[in-house]
Order: structure tokens, then sequence, then C-alpha cells
């Protein structure tokens, strides 16, 4: 397995999927039952290479990513080659808090009311272990899925 085994709440999320991939692998309902029951083992091995081409293909789609605490942002861009990070920290005495649901606006607005000072950092670095496997960890760490990356070109016009 290249990833990890899907959790439970996972798989059972996934059901229809899962139940085209056995038809896929020519393993019928009962079949499943059976193998569940004699060959655990197996079942797990089916159940594990079902999890990588859920993770491949989720995986591979990512474009951006974003790490909040309260104090700090890092967003990811995942290009070709590379990956691109912007961050964000506040230094100084506020209550503001990124980890609560806000635009990139409303967060701005905010941290401006507080008097607050910010740190605009940036970094970027080559992939060493792969594009997909550097997402899959980050993702594992805490990061989350950023569907159009406005906080990373919000905090990317920044520095211009």
């Amino acid at each position: 397995m290249k990833y990890r085994r899907l959790r439970q709440d996972e798989l059972e999320s996934l059901e229809k999927e899962f139940i085209r991939f056995l038809a896929a692998n020519q393993v019928t309902a009962d079949e499943w039952e059976k193998l569940k029951a004699e060959e655990p083992e197996k079942a797990e091995k089916l159940i594990g290479i079902f999890s990588d081409i859920v993770f491949e293909k989720v995986l591979s789609d990512v474009e951006y990513l974003e790490y909040k605490t309260p104090k700090d942002i890092k967003t990811f861009r995942f290009e070709e080659g590379r990956i691109v990070m912007n961050g964000l920290l506040v230094e100084g005495q506020s209550s503001f808090d990124f980890t609560l649901e806000q635009s990139p606006q409303q967060m701005l607005q905010q941290i401006q009311l507080t008097g607050a000072r910010l740190k605009l950092y940036t970094a970027e670095k080559a992939y060493s272990r792969g594009r997909d496997m550097e997402i899959f960890e980050m993702m594992e760490n805490g990061a989350l899925i950023s569907k159009d990356g406005s906080l990373f070109k919000t905090l990317e016009g920044l520095k211009q």
C-alpha cells in the first residue's frame, strides 16, 4: 500500500465506488463476504488497493492546500516541479484567530482593527518524495484542500 488504508467511515462513504471496484475485479457480493470470512488478509489487500486508487485520484486533483493555526497561515500551491508556500504570521498581542471561518478579505480587515503586525513570508522547494506523497503527508498532518486557492492568491498579491 502506497498511502494508508481508508478508515471505516471513509470506506463506508465510498461504498458504491468500492462495489464497482470489486465488480471490475470480478468479485461478487457473495465472494466478498466469503473472502472477508475465510481469507481476511486477501480482503485487506483489496481494500488497500482500493484505498491507493482513491488517494491517487484525490491527490492528482489537488492544486492548493492550506494549514491554519490561530496565529499563522501557510498556503501551498503545487506546481509541476515544486511547492510554493505563502505564509502570514500575526505578530504581537491579538485575539485574532486564523482558524475561524472567514474570507481572506474579512481576515485582513479584522487584523487591521486589532493593531497586530503581520509578517508575510514565502518559500519554495522541489519535491523530495514526489508530488502526491508530499501532498498526502501534508494532509495527514492537518493541511486542508483549497478548491480555488483564493487565500494563496490573496497572499501572492500582497507580495507585489
